[in-house]
């Protein structure tokens, strides 16, 4: 990062900038009350930070030894910015003083389908709306979601969940599956959700953070925390700093039956905060992969931290098209709400790397 001195020009700062960008780099401008901090985006081998330390009105040029620069709290308590990132989408806050519950169906069955769901799970305490409407698959035989069927049912799929949305006041979550889909996606919905299995798609990273949504950035099963937030970084880049990040399980380890189709990494919740200042929240359901844990995952995940859940809701789990055993009806989301409040009134200060 290269550091002005508070009575750095405007001009001074424009030929950092330019000189920045003459050795095929950007630059990422934090302008505080007492200085502006100009970091660096690219190759950093291509430029000479001892040359850049004597350039007018420069101050300090300092190396991040991470390699999410742009994410990390130094890099925030350096620029004068917020060390704890409130993302606002629509009347709630992510990051903020209150937890955030994510709920509703894997996947949207039916206009009725999703209409009944949404209403049990804003009667529960849900904050945001999530549904499935391009969903990845392993198989190319199983249901691949109302927008694997076409455009058309694509496009009729979003405007339910746009209308019910709208309808139980509740901003909307649903998952891109590649870039094709994102422009379309990006006109009806608050959040847009990179599922673990696109955590590495650098050029669907792109195109996703340049629409200006926020995004909920899950991390992928195999991924190390350092890959993780590294490749976060790639979406704060393109000047889009709401970013979500998500803890949903890694794989598990050790030989033998596995009880849980992945093992949610806790550890990673408070490790995660104390190194970016982005908001963290936690999907049990994916961890999990059945209905009976994901009470004391939920609880586990609030307690370790986490500023949020996003949990899968069915009015009928026996019957969902995907994901059916991993699926708990509004009853018991509701269930789970009420115990995370009191959890959160108890360790709700924890969070945020505090």
């Amino acid at each position: 990062m290269i550091i002005m001195k508070s009575d750095a020009t405007q001009e001074q700062i424009k030929a950092v900038v330019r000189e920045i960008e003459s050795h095929g780099l950007r630059a990422d401008i934090s302008k505080g009350d007492f200085r502006t901090i100009i970091g660096l985006i690219g190759d950093e081998r291509k430029v000479s930070f001892d040359h850049l330390a004597m350039l007018p009105g420069v101050k300090e040029a300092r190396m991040i030894e991470t390699p999410y620069k742009l994410i990390s709290r130094e890099y925030a308590r350096m620029s004068g910015e917020s060390e704890h990132r409130v993302i606002k989408v629509g009347d709630i806050e992510i990051g903020g003083d209150d937890i955030v519950f994510i709920a509703g169906p894997c996947a949207i069955e039916s206009k009725q389908q999703l209409f009944r769901i949404a209403e049990g799970v804003k009667k529960a305490g849900a904050h945001a709306l999530r549904g499935g409407i391009f969903k990845p698959r392993s198989s190319v035989h199983s249901f691949q979601g109302l927008g694997g069927a076409g455009e058309e049912e694509a496009v009729e799929a979003l405007q339910w969940f746009r209308e019910a949305g709208d309808k139980f006041e509740m901003p909307l979550v649903t998952e891109v599956r590649g870039e094709s889909q994102v422009d379309l996606i990006a006109k009806y919905v608050d959040i847009i959700q990179i599922g673990a299995r696109n955590m590495y798609d650098q050029d669907l990273l792109v195109k996703i953070a340049r629409t200006g949504k926020p995004v909920l950035y899950k991390r992928h099963f195999g991924a190390g925390i350092e890959e993780f937030l590294s490749f976060a970084e790639y979406m704060v880049a393109e000047d889009n700093k709401d970013i979500i990040l998500c803890e949903r399980g890694v794989l598990p380890l050790g030989k033998g039956k596995s009880y849980t189709r992945y093992t949610l990494d806790l550890a990673a919740v408070p490790v995660i905060q104390k190194e970016t200042y982005l908001p963290v929240i936690v999907d049990p359901s994916h961890a999990a992969g059945r209905r009976d844990l994901i009470y004391s995952l939920s609880c586990a995940g609030i307690a370790a931290g986490a500023c949020g859940l996003i949990i899968e809701v069915h009015d009928n789990p026996a019957e969902a098209l995907v994901d059916g055993p991993q699926q708990i009806t509004p009853d018991e989301f509701s269930e789970i709400v009420t115990a995370c409040q009191s959890i959160y009134e108890t360790t709700g200060k924890r969070r945020n790397g505090g």
